[in-house]
């Protein structure tokens, strides 16, 4: 006899609840944004990583509580040749992390425009972070954290300096998106066609 669902009983096994979210990173050329990508998929740096063309795909999960978010990630390509496909990649997607260099004032600027883009053509319940990337090279900052910080408070994103190399702050970005796009989505249940949720008994 097969037992399924809500038993709580001692000796039933745990359920775990997995949600898919497809994941952006976008931002200027050389920003670091696949090295972020190689840091939290891998736990890996390589201080020539090659520039991305087009886009590259990875996936990685995270675990909160009784959920296991599947990060379907999309690693877009810098260069402006190929902004015109971004939008392929950001449509549909639960979130995006917006990339820029602390040492490069224009990277910020660019971080600006994207985020107009994506809050005026991506999915309304998209949460967006801003990464503000080399944060190991603090001695050669331009861009002010309290500048960059106000700016995603007035915007509404979420913020952290991070670098790729060190590691500082990579896990604990992805982990603050997958915590804020389940309270997204927790209150766009109604309306959460793209939310690919089920429950897994583990064993």
């Amino acid at each position: 006899m097969s037992t399924r669902g809500t038993s709580r009983a001692n000796g039933s096994l745990p359920q775990t609840k997995i949600c898919q979210f497809k994941l952006v990173l976008l931002g200027d050329m050389a920003v670091g944004k696949s090295s972020l990508v190689l840091r939290f998929v891998k736990g890996q740096f390589d201080e020539f990583q090659e520039t991305t063309i087009g886009a590259a795909f990875l996936a990685q999960s995270v675990c909160l509580d009784d959920t296991t978010v599947k990060f379907e990630i999309w690693d877009t390509a810098g260069q402006e040749r190929y902004h015109s496909l971004a939008p392929m990649y950001y449509r549909g997607a639960q979130a995006a992390i917006v990339v820029f260099d602390i040492t490069k004032p224009e990277t910020f600027e660019r971080a600006k425009a994207w985020v107009k883009e994506l809050q005026r053509q991506a999915s309304p319940n998209i949460v967006i972070a801003l990464a503000g990337n080399k944060a190991d090279l603090a001695d050669k900052r331009l861009v002010d954290y309290e500048e960059a910080q106000t700016y995603a408070e007035d915007t509404g994103l979420l913020f952290m300096e991070t670098s790729a190399k060190t590691a500082m702050n990579v896990n604990e970005l992805f982990l603050a998106i997958a915590s804020k796009g389940l309270g997204e989505r927790a209150a766009a249940a109604g309306q959460s066609q793209h939310c690919h949720c089920s429950r897994r008994k583990q064993g």
